[in-house]
């Protein structure tokens, strides 16, 4: 199988190079293992196989993935290492609010959304210079390599702000350096939208046959293209928040109506990420798919997040901590939310007597005593649709709709409605408007899928997120310091070795 050669982050000057830049022609030779992106592309299944480079390069953990907690869980209120060993190290800062330009992480964060970009465009480039059996396929591939750039860009924007906006190949240093600078937010958003509605007016199916289980769909970009316009509305200029509320209201309801089943109730919350039933599961939108018992495509997430001395997620034998869980979110489950006992589980070993992540599992003998897992990575499913058209509803003053998609959710955890639940003193004092409890009930039906750092965001300008997490209980929060979160923890720092490349274009962001 061939593949488009690597091309790393803007950063990455010499990784962005396709061939070799030595002037010594005795120095010059051809890399057997890549090919120049020019001859590369001679039929459409040279496409196609590039186009799987690009689903193959969302399954690193630097990136979106399984594994990618570190970018979004952990920095939010939900889970965060608490060993000595990360406190003194890198991975550490993310939690602590202690984040440097420097961060290796970060780095690496940068590069592997970059390299999933680079490949989309080389798709899309290379996609108009072959024919076609048929003129739907390469307008169905192009919006494939669309979707990913979009939904890889929409997680750039939302923790750098202006980030660097490429949509070309980029094969030569000039080229490079004319690219690295940061675009205005606004405009990333624009081509963000632009991506997506040409996605939606594009030959794709509504959903992926079983066949094509994690490619891309016209319900899928519906759904980003939602939250997109959502996140639009509450972080960007406040005059067109009207407009982008009624936008994310459109397209959420498009995505909605294409669902299978009638509430969600009819669909069992565990069943949701039960290994044995994801061919079938009707809440999934978009997903990564792993493939179980094979050792370089199968999923570590329910081994990994497994403690020592515990047996309900794999068979692997863990000896640490697993996904530690913050006590803020174990204290933030109501009394019987059927929800609590199925995401987490006390720990009472030796190395950790603490709260773990159980939501994904795979005890099955194919999966094996190595862990080699067969869950997929839920990016969209429908309960955060519903939950985020009961947000858009309820900022457009339709208080009504919006409860009655917040009972959806409510009603499937196994807990009264809003109505009775806002009658109880505790839970009108924990959620005292609607926009909270909505909130609220997103963190404990998402916890885990990497969404709650991206709502705080979306719900909190930066002064009342820093109020917020001053606010919380230190005692409740680990090892992490709330006293180091400030104003400049809304975005990321630009990773040192971007910004020194062009330190007028690519500006710091305040504070670091």
């Amino acid at each position: 199988m061939r593949f488009l050669p690597t091309i790393t982050s803007l950063g990455l000057l010499g990784g962005l190079l396709l061939l070799g830049s030595c002037k010594k022609d005795f120095l010059v030779e051809n890399n057997p293992n890549a090919l120049p992106a020019a001859s590369y592309f001679q039929s459409e299944n040279d496409v196609l196989l590039a186009l799987n480079g690009v689903y193959a390069a969302l399954r690193d953990n630097s990136g979106v993935a399984e594994g990618s907690d570190l970018y979004s869980e952990q920095r939010s209120d939900n889970t965060g290492t608490n060993d000595t060993q990360s406190n003194a190290g890198e991975p550490f800062q993310f939690n602590n609010f202690s984040l440097l330009p420097t961060n290796s992480y970060l780095q690496s964060h940068w590069t592997a959304l970059y390299q999933i970009i680079t490949r989309a465009n080389f798709v899309l480039a290379g996609s108009e210079t072959v024919p076609y059996g048929q003129p739907t396929t390469k307008a169905q591939y192009q919006a494939e390599a669309k979707f990913v750039r979009a939904l890889i860009y929409f997680r750039l924007v939302r923790e750098w702000g202006d980030v660097s906006l490429v949509t070309q190949p980029l094969t030569t240093p000039d080229a490079v350096l004319t690219n690295t600078f940061r675009e205005k937010k606004e405009t990333v958003y624009a081509q963000i939208v632009k991506d997506l509605q040409d996605v939606i007016a594009s030959p794709l199916p509504d959903v992926q046959a079983a066949a094509n289980t994690g490619r891309a769909s016209k319900v899928a970009a519906n759904a980003l293209l939602g939250k997109v316009y959502l996140t639009m509305a509450l972080t960007l200029d406040q005059a067109g928040r009207t407009t982008n509320l009624n936008q994310a209201k459109t397209y959420l309801t498009a995505a909605y109506s294409k669902r299978s089943f009638g509430l969600l109730k009819e669909i069992a919350y565990a069943d949701v990420f039960d290994v044995s039933k994801k061919a079938s599961n009707p809440e999934a939108i978009f997903r990564i798919v792993y493939r179980q018992g094979d050792i370089n495509y199968s999923s570590r997430i329910a081994a990994n997040y497994q403690a020592q001395g515990e047996t309900i997620n794999s068979q692997r034998t863990n000896t640490g901590v697993g996904g530690n869980v913050k006590p803020d979110l174990v204290k933030d489950y109501e009394a019987g939310d059927l929800r609590k006992d199925f995401s987490i589980k006390y720990a009472n070993a030796a190395v950790v007597k603490d709260y773990f992540i159980t939501k994904y599992r795979d005890v099955s003998a194919a999966a094996g005593t190595s862990g080699y897992g067969g869950n997929d990575w839920l990016l969209l499913r429908y309960a955060d649709v519903i939950l985020m058209l009961a947000e858009v509803n309820n900022y457009l003053g339709d208080a009504a709709t919006a409860i009655g998609y917040l009972d959806q959710v409510r009603n499937r955890a196994g807990l009264p409605s809003y109505a009775a639940a806002s009658a109880n003193p505790a839970y009108s004092a924990k959620y005292p408007t609607l926009r909270l409890a909505i909130l609220h009930e997103r963190r404990v039906e998402l916890a885990f899928e990497n969404h709650r750092w991206f709502d705080l965001l979306r719900t909190f300008t930066p002064q009342e997120l820093t109020d917020y997490f001053r606010a919380k209980s230190q005692a409740d929060y680990g090892a992490a310091q709330l006293s180091n979160f400030g104003l400049k923890d809304y975005y990321y720092p630009i990773p040192f070795n971007e910004a020194k490349l062009n330190p007028t274009g690519m500006y710091q962001n305040p504070g670091y």
